[in-house]
């Protein structure tokens, strides 16, 4: 790997970002600015998170630490999802995207693990 931009997880939790801002530009006006802000913005820091720690990679303990902060933020779109499907039922974009940000954060759990135990710093 010679950037973040090699990791599946990176990709993954970019394109999803894309998916999650276009979707999010579909809800009501009085929520574009409320909760379609909050899930644009943990959506977005999956992807920082990654890249952020992939940069401190030489420290073993910074890239976990990254790494499950961009978990973290995972679960947090995945909380805003479920809110979103439970109060905007007729907007399906969401619905399709609850499987994919489950997928990712098994994904990114998985990788947290691979660099607890086989990264050399």
């Amino acid at each position: 790997m010679s950037s973040y931009n090699d990791l599946e997880i990176y990709q993954m939790a970019f394109e999803f970002a894309k998916k999650v801002h276009f979707a999010s530009l579909k809800l009501p006006i009085y929520e574009l600015y409320e909760q379609g802000s909050q899930i644009r913005r943990s959506s977005k820091s999956i992807k920082d998170q990654i890249a952020e720690g992939y940069g401190r990679r030489r420290y073993k303990a910074d890239f976990i630490k990254f790494l499950i902060y961009a978990l973290s933020s995972c679960d947090e779109t995945t909380s805003q999802l479920k809110m979103l499907i439970e109060t905007y039922p007729d907007l399906p974009d969401f619905k399709g995207l609850l499987p994919e940000y489950e997928n990712l954060g098994k994904k990114i759990n998985n990788f947290i693990q691979y660099v607890e135990s086989n990264w050399r710093t």
